[in-house]
């Protein structure tokens, strides 16, 4: 795919950057350029290679999920938490409509 100066034109127009004929003549062949290097990684064999998020193993390190695990701020409290809502609704917390 070639970028001829036309479509550098559209592309900062529709990145609303102002751009003269000499930087779009300009910035045409860097662009060019550029899919010309996505062209070349396109050719690259990758059969046989895992796709991976990193270049080394990660893993999350979170507590284990204990329910109740302190009493003060432990599960199972919705009514402790509703009793200071202005206006509950249905044991959740009630909200004035914001759409119409």
């Amino acid at each position: 795919m070639a970028i001829d100066q036309a479509t550098v034109k559209k592309i900062a127009s529709l990145a609303r950057i102002a751009i003269s004929d000499a930087e779009a003549a300009a910035m045409e062949g860097e662009l060019n350029n550029i899919l010309g290097w996505v062209e070349q990684l396109g050719e690259v064999d990758v059969s046989g290679v895992e796709p991976m998020t990193a270049v080394i193993p990660n893993t999350l390190r979170l507590r284990d999920d204990i329910v109740d695990a302190d009493p003060l701020t432990g599960g199972n409290r919705r009514d402790d938490v509703l009793a200071n809502a202005p206006e509950p609704q249905h044991g959740f917390f009630g909200v004035p409509k914001v759409i119409e």
